[in-house]
């Protein structure tokens, strides 16, 4: 998956938003939350949030690690965009997107209108 398909797919998601943060990463977010980083200069890397029961078998396997300071919250960092078929791709974002919706306030929710 390339940052136009990323960007894509993203964007058909409902209330994301992106944003430019640290100067040169891409940001998509929902109700202000990142739920997918990736790298605007080389090397091109992807980082979200995956299933607490799936991070350690993700986060050792080849071309992914755990991104500094993200660990912790259970986000990996794909290293190589072969690293996933174009469907798994979708799967893993959608994944974070829908952990980060569900740890939303019914507030945020109703704002965004994600209810």
């Amino acid at each position: 998956m390339n940052i136009e398909a990323l960007r894509s797919f993203c964007k058909k998601l409902p209330a994301v938003t992106e944003d430019i943060k640290w100067g040169h990463d891409l940001c998509f977010l929902i109700a202000g939350k990142m739920f997918c980083v990736t790298s605007l200069e080389p090397p091109f890397t992807i980082s979200f949030e995956v299933k607490a029961d799936e991070f350690d078998e993700l986060s050792s396997s080849s071309e992914i690690i755990p991104p500094l300071y993200m660990a912790r919250n259970k986000w990996i960092q794909v290293q190589a965009e072969s690293r996933f078929s174009k469907k798994e791709w979708e799967h893993y974002i959608k994944q974070s997107y829908n952990l980060k919706k569900a740890k939303l306030t019914k507030k945020l929710l109703k704002e965004h209108n994600l209810l």
